[in-house]
């Protein structure tokens, strides 16, 4: 069996990755592509739990699907809001975009 801390390592590990993604990238898809990964540690420290836990419920698993139902709304709104704003301004880089200031 797999001790928990080796989930939360690799739980860590690619929470890290995300963060490095989200904070280095220009790239706006690649930027929720960092999210993304940040969300799937969480669901891996999610699950790990409540496998490891006492608890009898499910409340690990029922969070987990609560985090992918949120991170497809956040992708799909995401994904919207990108083609919405290449197609006025040709570009998905993030510092160029400055529609929102005066």
């Amino acid at each position: 069996m797999i001790p928990l801390s080796w989930y939360l390592f690799f739980s860590a590990a690619l929470f890290t990755i995300g963060l490095f993604g989200v904070l280095t990238r220009r790239n706006v898809i690649a930027i929720l592509l960092g999210i993304e990964l940040m969300l799937n540690a969480v669901n891996v420290n999610l699950v790990a739990f409540w496998r490891y836990g006492d608890v009898a419920a499910m409340t690990g698993q029922v969070f987990a699907i609560i985090v992918f139902a949120v991170a497809a709304a956040e992708v799909s709104a995401g994904l919207a809001l990108v083609i919405s704003v290449y197609r006025r301004s040709n570009t998905v880089v993030a510092e160029d975009l400055d529609l929102l200031k005066f």
